[in-house]
This record gives C-alpha cells, structure tokens and sequence, in this order.
C-alpha cells in the first residue's frame, strides 16, 4: 500500500507535465500545439458578418375608429358642517384640545372621538412638596356633532391650570391600537 502511495504522485508527474503529448495523443509532427496559429487558415471564411443596413423609419401615428368617451361624471362627497371646519392635527397619543378663559372658569372644546364620553378636569398647577391637593372629575356626555364642549366652572383668577381630558371608551383599530383616548392642554390662567 505504500508503494502504490509512492508510485501514484511519480507515475502523475509526467502525464501533468507534458499534458497529453506524453501519452502519444499529438499532432502528427509531434510537437506540442503545431496546429494551433495565430493567423487564420487561408480560404476560411470571415466568422464576423458585417452589412450595411438603412436606418428604421419613424412611425406615425394613425388613428382609426372613434375617439374613446369621455370621462364619466364626477360627484364629491358632502362638504362637511360649518362646525367641523376647524382643522385639529391630531398626535397619535393626545386628543387635541382648545381652551378659552373666561371668568372664574374654563371652556374647553376638542374634536368628538367616535361614540365615547368624557371627563375633564382643572389641575392646579404651583406645586407643593407632598400630597397634592385633590381634584375632581366632571363627566362629558358623548356628543354627535364634530367637536364636543364642556366648561370648567369654580377656578381662581390668576391660578395657573392644566386642562385634562380622558375619553376611556374611543375604541380600537383593526389592528388592536387604541384610539386617542386622553387629552392635555398647556398652561392656561382663567380670568
């Protein structure tokens, strides 16, 4: 088995050497690559063929038949109500909301989200360290017009407040996110 082992790389390094010639498989004269030329044979025929065309004319353009009808007519949908004319950007998060101070109160409005009811209420905003002075929620009816409109009664004057607004029951989208469903406003003082 060893020598086989031997013999094998010996017996291979002459046939990788001299290729096919040492096994008598040459051309005639016996000499590596005598038939190969870098010029081609005389009588052989050009292997590129090359004729001389005319250019493609443009094409024009026919028209046969009767020309396609005309659009068919267009109805918009209903304009909406002359309340719905506000235009609220609406975050993904927060429902947006308008305040309006007045005397001792605050008139809140926000765009209606789907058949939900609301509460509001008027925070306090100067701080105090510990617990903070407790608070109370007014309900908000559902509404069936574009914008709903509560007023906060019973502030102080020259208070800084923030205005909350919870809407729990907006629903769902097809995909299982809710609707916007809570409200802030910024900083507002009542009259």
């Amino acid at each position: 088995m060893r020598l086989l082992k031997l013999l094998l790389p010996v017996l291979a390094l002459p046939l990788a050497v001299g290729g096919c010639g040492v096994l008598g498989l040459s051309s005639a004269t016996g000499t590596p690559g005598a038939s190969a030329s870098a010029t081609p044979a005389a009588g052989g025929g050009n292997w590129i063929v090359v004729s001389s065309g005319s250019p493609t004319p443009t094409p024009k353009v026919s028209h046969s038949g009767s020309p396609s009808p005309a659009l068919p007519p267009v109805s918009f949908l209903p304009a909406a109500p002359a309340e719905c004319v506000d235009d609220w950007t609406i975050e993904p998060v927060l429902i947006p909301l308008e305040v309006t101070p007045g005397a001792g109160k605050l008139t809140v409005t926000w765009p209606r989200q789907y058949d939900s009811d609301y509460r509001i209420t008027a925070v306090k905003q100067p701080l105090k360290a510990g617990n903070q002075n407790p608070y109370t929620w007014q309900k908000v009816p559902a509404a069936t017009g574009c914008t709903v409109t509560a007023t906060i009664t019973g502030l102080s004057s020259g208070v800084p407040y923030v205005v909350w607004l919870d809407a729990p029951h907006t629903g769902h989208e097809r995909d299982g996110t809710r609707h916007p469903y809570s409200g802030r406003s910024n900083v507002v003082f009542p009259l």
